[in-house]
């Protein structure tokens, strides 16, 4: 008999997508370019110059999808919504055929007894926006609250739970510093401001959404477990840096109100010299949440470094290396991540022990892995290896639980494979296979497993 991590009655159990990476129809109806669009058809960008055009055809294939979810036994399915496909000049007009689209969407799963969860925005600002200033300038966070306003007008008496941004982090410093995401920007100051504005757009959002009277509405980070690749002085300064950067910027303002204590030391003056932040904006960051998103894949191995960007916005560990004296021994995912799962757990204590009570219930909103799949000579996926992933992880999960963490949820990334960034169609995340030539969709060994998991809770 299969042994199973066991959770507490009313535990959500779900599965979650991003529009860009599963939806395609990008000329559709409607839909304005956003800067993944532009992003992912410029030369050397991507992995073999894919580009979301079609990815997996979900806009046209949402009811086969839906099924899946429905035989997957899913509490609640968390996607996101294409902001252009709303707004395509990310504001002004709206697209009635966008909004029918989710519409449809959130009807088909509620038939389906699947509770919706929606992400305003994962990583596809609408590409006016951008050519106007993108996140480095406050309209943008502006335009943001705006079309919260408009999504949840029509959506919010079906969608209970609603979560404003996506990783942030992957946003500023992927987006408009390190240059691997889109945009593709850069710079310095520019990343910083981002950060800032997008924390900003997240406050306006929760205030549109509280007006529409929705029932749950937070954030989703990907907070990273750092740890130092050697036991130095200059290796845990790194960490330290670190955390800045990747936590505390986050949620330093968000859950106590206040900016990291160390950003003077991490940034210098592109953050003393900042001209971004006005009074009241920690205020407006920092309204309550009903939940805390937390995405988590795998620990974070910082080594002090000489700084190797063009502009010193990442004044951290920018190479952030799987140095050989850390996890020497462990299994490595098709991404190279190495697999910990006690990170998990004490990424999870570590955040209760610093924010106590001001931590909200969290939803663990992404947890997966990308592994070398095997597809049998009768059709079958095996995919041991991730089965194996979402077993310890979920234990892990369980083990922080019983430490004193309140976590309400768990959704599996990914329930396709599917778009993976900038790294095209190479690397595979998804519960089920999806066969890109004829988008034929496969549920894997790891979906049955899931599957059985979720059956168990409800006996």
């Amino acid at each position: 008999m299969v042994e199973f991590p066991v959770f507490p009655p009313g535990f959500v159990f779900g599965a979650a997508t991003a529009s860009y990476q599963i939806e395609g129809a990008a000329r559709e109806d409607g839909r304005g370019p956003s800067i993944w669009d532009t992003y992912s058809h410029t030369p050397g960008r991507t992995d073999g110059g894919d580009t979301g055009d079609v990815a997996c055809d979900h806009y046209h294939r949402y009811r086969e999808d839906v099924a899946l979810l429905r035989e997957l036994g899913v509490d609640s399915y968390r996607f996101s919504i294409a902001w252009s496909r709303i707004l395509p000049e990310g504001a002004g007009t709206v697209n009635p055929k966008g909004l029918d689209f989710y519409s449809r969407l959130v009807d088909e799963l509620l038939e389906a007894g699947i509770e919706p969860a929606a992400t305003l925005y994962h990583w596809d600002l609408p590409q006016a926006l951008e050519d106007r200033g993108g996140w480095r300038i406050r309209e943008t966070a502006e335009r943001f609250g705006e079309y919260t306003a408009v999504v949840a007008e029509h959506l919010a008496d079906r969608v209970p739970r609603w979560i404003t941004l996506n990783e942030p982090w992957c946003s500023a410093f992927l987006g408009y510093s390190v240059g691997r995401h889109a945009p593709g920007a850069q710079e310095g100051r520019g990343a910083l401001a981002a950060a800032h504005h997008l924390l900003v757009g997240h406050g306006l959002a929760m205030k549109a959404l509280r007006a529409a009277g929705v029932r749950e509405a937070g954030i989703t980070l990907n907070l990273d477990r750092n740890v130092p690749a050697a036991p130095t002085d200059a290796d845990r300064a790194a960490v330290v840096r670190a955390d800045t950067q990747h936590n505390l910027v986050w949620t330093e303002p968000i859950l106590a109100g206040r900016y990291p204590a160390t950003e003077e030391e991490t940034w210098g003056e592109l953050i003393t010299g900042q001209d971004f932040r006005r009074e009241g904006d920690l205020d407006l960051i920092s309204q309550p949440l009903d939940f805390l998103g937390i995405n988590y894949y795998r620990p974070i191995v910082v080594a002090d470094a000489p700084h190797r960007e063009p502009d010193p916005a990442l004044r951290v560990a920018t190479d952030n290396r799987y140095a050989e004296g850390q996890y020497p021994d462990v299994r490595r995912t098709a991404m190279g991540w190495p697999v910990v799962p006690e990170s998990f757990t004490d990424l999870l204590t570590a955040l209760k022990d610093a924010y106590g009570d001001a931590l909200p219930p969290v939803h663990i909103t992404e947890n997966g892995s990308a592994e070398h799949d095997t597809v049998e000579p009768d059709g079958a996926v095996r995919d041991a290896d991730r089965v194996e992933y979402l077993r310890t992880h979920l234990a892990a999960l369980r083990s922080a639980m019983d430490a004193g963490v309140d976590v309400r949820g768990y959704y599996v990334w990914s329930l396709l494979d599917n778009f993976e960034w900038a790294l095209g169609y190479a690397k595979r995340f998804g519960i089920v296979r999806v066969d890109y030539d004829t988008l034929e969709r496969t549920p894997k060994e790891s979906y049955r497993w899931y599957q059985a998991l979720i059956a168990a809770h409800r006996a």
